[in-house]
This record gives structure tokens, sequence and C-alpha cells, in this order.
């Protein structure tokens, strides 16, 4: 199980640099053309706008399973040590109700939207609500796991090492 889960992860990591260089091409490739040649390629921008919505969206979801999210935890951990762990727990069931509420409404979102297809594209303008579809399941599974099993780290622990 753990085998998986990291393959999955560093499938999402390799995607979003994928994602970034292609989005480092097209801007560039844009730039160049228009002012060295007055042309441009039209659907960069709007990929490149895609891309960005996806990185963004599959990064708050490695962020908050690598735990680098800000967190103020001084104040807690000082005043209520012992109440760490409950106010843990609540504090991703909070996280669980937020990432529901981007699930649902990304998903209401992309499904009104699919058939809304880009003039310079071609594609569905749903693809951008889908990248909060992906990432509110991922935090929503991420939250799930550390509000019953806090200690289990979803194999960061071993990532660092």
């Amino acid at each position: 199980m753990q085998s998986v889960l990291k393959w999955i992860w560093n499938s999402i990591d390799v995607i979003m640099a994928v994602i970034l260089t292609a989005m480092v091409a097209l801007v560039f490739a844009n730039v160049v053309l228009r002012y060295g040649f007055s042309s441009g390629l039209r659907p960069s921008v709007e990929l490149s706008r895609l891309g960005l919505v996806w990185v963004v969206m599959l990064g708050a979801a490695v962020v908050l399973r690598r735990g680098e999210h800000l967190a103020v935890a001084e104040f807690s951990e000082k005043l209520l040590p012992k109440a760490v762990p409950i106010l843990r727990r609540i504090c991703w069931a909070i996280i669980l109700v937020s990432v529901g509420m981007l699930y649902i409404g990304s998903y209401r979102q992309m499904m009104a939207n699919w058939s809304d297809i880009s003039q310079l594209t071609g594609l569905p303008s749903a693809l951008f609500y889908l990248a909060g579809v992906v990432s509110g399941a991922l935090m929503g599974v991420i939250a799930l796991v550390r509000i019953f099993k806090p200690e289990w780290q979803l194999d960061v622990d071993e990532e660092k090492e």
C-alpha cells in the first residue's frame, strides 16, 4: 500500500513539473514570436492559465500531505500540550469540511461548463474546474486519514530520509 501511495504522489510531482515546463515553453515561445516576428500563439495564454490552475491545485494537495502549509501551533503546544491531538483532529475536520465544499462546488461548475468549448483551444472550460475536483478529492482523503490516524504520515517520513 505504501509503495502504491508513494508512486501516486511521485506521479503527481512529475505531472506538476511537466505542466510547469510546458507553461514556461509556451510563454517563452509566445514572447519570442510576438516581439521577434509580430505574431504569436493565440492558444498559449489560455493553455498557460489552465496549466497554472492545475499546478496550484495539485500543489495545494501535495503541500497539505507534506504538512508544509502555514500553521501557528506554538500557542496550542505551549498552553494546552495535552489537548494538541484533539485540537489537530478538530483542525483536520474543519479542513475536511472546507475541501468538501471545494469539491462539491468545483464538481457542479465542471458539470455545468462541460459543453462550453473554448474558441482558442477547442478544450472544454470544465477542465479548469476539474482541477478543483481532483484537488478536493485528494485533500479530502488526506484529511480523513489524518482525522482517524494522525500518526500515519502517508509516507512523508520516508521521503525526508
